[in-house]
């Protein structure tokens, strides 16, 4: 793992949503030079405190960017390839690191590849990228059945036990590395045999071996797949899933059970935290009660791990994703063209993220933290975090009372609405409101 990564909090964007971008691409049309909209919002990332800006698909494509058309193109939705550069050097020139998101478990069934093999049948050059299966006496233009991504037809799997696939994946990823991108996102990592990757991040390591690497995964075993593929980090679904639903159903000792599993994975690598994404419900709309926000933030901004901001959280936005066509729209909106058009409501939970993040660059010791529960109930929660040479106090209350929770040599109040007794002793106590927490310093 590169040792930047350390220190980095990425801000997380999706840009056809960000941009307003049409819903699909339209044949030739003319490209529409809209990246700059990102560029216009980095002072706001660097001001929250995020140290890199992770991007969500930018490459040519059909519909919402995962239907990949040609990964050496940008899409003409967003820009040209010099639009993308410019946005890469003026992130870098802020401190920001980028990273881009890789789509190389399946392709847009307009790919080349694969309209080659519609046009030329059996026969076409690149058939062999894909897993397909012909009717008997095929005739060029028969479109056979094919594997295809959780039962999307429009995501064309590629077969990833054919070298000629490995070489393309390679390029692509060297191809961007070289023009300044500093690691890439794996999309749907977790459908990848883990021999295919291995192989091709060996070969990318070889010439960047400073990049960062990140595998999209939902559920299985976190620590086995980084150590087969290579990758630096996998996502941490099962930490995400604790926080909100602990949450809601007052119930803290899932959250507990969720922190020792995810010790175990700090043990062999620091995995990708974040409390919302692309792909799921805004965490502000997915909490039954808005006093739990800033619970789940200090939850993510304190605990170990590598944050993961989705753009608009930090201002409290709501959507909600559904299972539908069009079902992501919600928790992808277009963003104004400046921070200065934002409703004034969400200015609060940005400030209580800079204060959370600000909190944690103070302290390198988080970054691999580990978590020890010092007292567990239903709804009440003090957690030790951080490793043997210094360490803080998270302390959480989900009840409609107050209560005092012991809180051994916390000495002040670092973040929270709270009051302590017998500072600095080991018989020290935390006084939380109702449904109020507390960061503390030790």
């Amino acid at each position: 793992m590169p040792n930047w990564i350390e220190h980095t909090i990425w801000w997380q964007v999706f840009p056809l949503g960000f941009v307003g971008a049409e819903p699909e691409a339209i044949g030739e049309a003319p490209v529409v030079h809209r990246l700059g909209h990102i560029q216009a919002w980095l002072d706001y990332a660097v001001e929250l405190g995020a140290t890199g800006l992770a991007l969500g698909p930018v490459f040519a494509a059909a519909t919402h960017g995962y239907d990949t058309i040609d990964p050496f193109r940008i899409d003409s939705r967003l820009g040209d390839t010099a639009d993308l550069v410019a946005l890469i050097e003026a992130a870098h020139a802020r401190g920001l690191r980028v990273l881009l998101d890789g789509v190389f478990n399946h392709v847009g069934r307009d790919h080349p590849a694969f309209v080659e093999v519609l046009a030329l049948g059996p026969q076409a050059p690149r058939a062999g990228w894909f897993r397909l299966s012909w009717p008997r006496g095929t005739d060029p233009g028969t479109e056979p059945d094919y594997a295809c991504f959780e039962g999307h037809r429009q995501l064309v799997t590629l077969n990833h036990d054919a070298p000629a696939v490995a070489d393309y994946v390679v390029s692509v990823m060297t191809h961007w590395l070289a023009l300044g991108v500093d690691g890439w996102r794996l999309d749907a990592a977790y459908a990848v045999p883990r021999r295919f990757w291995s192989d091709v991040l060996a070969r990318v390591r070889s010439v960047h071996p400073d990049a960062y690497v990140v595998g999209e995964v939902i559920h299985g075993d976190y620590a086995a797949i980084v150590r087969d593929t290579g990758m630096d980090a996998v996502t941490q679904y099962e930490l995400w899933k604790a926080i909100w639903s602990a949450l809601n159903d007052r119930n803290l000792f899932e959250l507990a059970h969720a922190l020792d599993r995810h010790n175990g994975f700090l043990d062999a690598f620091v995995p990708l935290t974040f409390v919302g994404n692309h792909d799921v419900t805004r965490i502000a709309s997915r909490l039954a009660d808005e006093r739990h926000l800033p619970h789940a933030l200090a939850i993510l901004l304190v605990c170990g791990g590598t944050p993961s901001i989705y753009a608009g959280d930090e201002q409290a936005f709501r959507g909600v994703k559904e299972d539908r066509i069009g079902g992501d729209d919600a928790i992808r909106p277009a963003f104004p063209d400046t921070p200065a058009g934002l409703a004034p409501y969400g200015w609060p939970i940005y400030r209580l993220y800079q204060a959370l993040i600000a909190l944690r660059r103070g302290l390198a010791c988080l970054h691999r933290a580990r978590t020890r529960t010092l007292h567990l109930t239903n709804e009440q929660l003090v957690l030790a975090v951080g490793d043997r040479s210094q360490h803080l106090l998270l302390a959480l209350n989900l009840a409609d009372t107050g209560i005092l929770l012991p809180a051994p040599d916390a000495r002040t109040v670092a973040a929270g609405d709270a009051s302590l007794a017998a500072a600095g002793t080991p018989d020290a106590r935390v006084s939380l409101r109702p449904h109020g927490w507390a960061v503390l310093t030790v």
